[in-house]
């Protein structure tokens, strides 16, 4: 079904990683649209702490102009004829995967996020056309339907696209631990995706406690419902609060002066460290491996999610009500600019949303 979409797409992006801080609009044109793709007409979308590693250089240059975004909430306006599951006029989430090829062991076993050929929203790559992927800081989107998922009618816009990726990647380590009632989570890093691992926590009925730096965060946490706080500047944290947990999951947008050895001694034998940093590609995560044996603990790595972990993300968000942190910016090139500079510089609690798309993108 065909609605009314134009040939090219405005979106405001990088032009130049030496000057990310100056994003510019610039149009460009989707790939060709396949019988399961679906165009969505965009209404707002999430500041991620990947658009900044994207946007300044961190994961590498690809290409350029680049428009960054993948917490994105639209509205369907046009269905390709292979389309089962969408239909004009939803309301639909995208997230930071758009493809994957459908065909690998991995994709076969529901765990598409974890495909080799995935496709990420921006920084991606249409290998069967050529085309680069761009993402929500633009009016339009096209993507396949597997990777679109309605929101529940109780989620607010604003609130569902900072769960798109933000909300999904702080969650998915709560499935893999089988977090329930009384499970004794640890939360590291209180930020734009940590606050959103807390209260998902709290909603599956854990017991919380926020782990930060120093205690500049700890009536925030509070205010989000953490139990506990450990302050890992404090002297000999590790020894205090030693197996006071059952898993840490792990959210700071760096591993840089962090010690891990002593972070992993809050845990019971056997517990689980899950990270889900994604941090220059120049850094390293440094461990002394008789810390693992000594403990018997676990340390692994969680990216985003499925499709069907993100349909019960959406399910349990909207159960219980869950609203992450946000302030709403009307989205234009200047206020691009400003926002990510007052992410570099740890002034947002916790998450900015892009909104006003029908005054930008007139």
């Amino acid at each position: 079904m065909s609605g009314s979409v134009p040939e090219e797409f405005t979106a405001i992006g990088v032009h130049d990683f030496d000057k990310w801080l100056e994003p510019k609009e610039f149009t460009y044109k989707p790939r060709p649209p396949r019988p399961y793709d679906v165009d969505i007409k965009i209404e707002c979308c999430g500041i991620c702490g990947s658009d900044i590693h994207a946007a300044n250089g961190d994961w590498g240059r690809p290409y350029a102009p680049v428009a960054v975004g993948h917490e994105i909430i639209g509205e369907v306006v046009r269905v390709g004829d292979g389309v089962e599951k969408l239909r004009v006029g939803d309301r639909v989430g995208v997230g930071a995967q758009c493809d994957s090829c459908g065909e690998c062991i991995r994709c076969s076993n529901h765990h598409e996020n974890n495909c080799k050929k995935n496709v990420g929203t921006y920084f991606g790559l249409y290998e069967d056309v050529g085309l680069p992927t761009q993402g929500g800081y633009a009016n339009y989107f096209r993507a396949n339907e597997k990777f679109m998922f309605k929101i529940p009618d109780s989620l607010e816009s604003k609130y569902a696209a900072s769960l798109m990726c933000g909300g999904i990647t702080g969650f998915r380590p709560l499935m893999t631990a089988g977090v329930k009632k009384g499970t004794r989570v640890g939360v590291s890093g209180i930020g734009g995706i940590g606050h959103m691992s807390i209260l998902f926590a709290k909603a599956l009925g854990a017991e919380v406690t926020a782990i930060s730096r120093n205690h500049k965060k700890e009536e925030l946490a509070k205010q989000l419902g953490a139990d506990h706080y450990i302050a890992t500047s404090d002297e000999d944290f590790e020894v205090k609060n030693a197996d006071s947990l059952d898993v840490i999951v792990n959210t700071g947008s760096s591993l840089t002066g962090g010690n891990l050895d002593k972070v992993l001694q809050l845990l019971v034998p056997f517990g689980q460290f899950i990270s889900i940093t994604a941090p220059p590609l120049n850094e390293k995560m440094t461990i002394t491996p008789m810390v693992l044996l000594a403990n018997n603990v676990s340390v692994s790595g969680s990216a985003i999610g499925s499709p069907a972990d993100i349909e019960y993300m959406l399910k349990v968000a909207a159960e219980h009500d869950i609203k992450p942190w946000i302030e709403e910016v009307p989205i234009s090139e200047s206020n691009v600019s400003t926002a990510w500079k007052r992410m570099e510089d740890g002034d947002v609690k916790f998450r900015f949303v892009l909104t006003d798309y029908n005054k930008c993108f007139k």
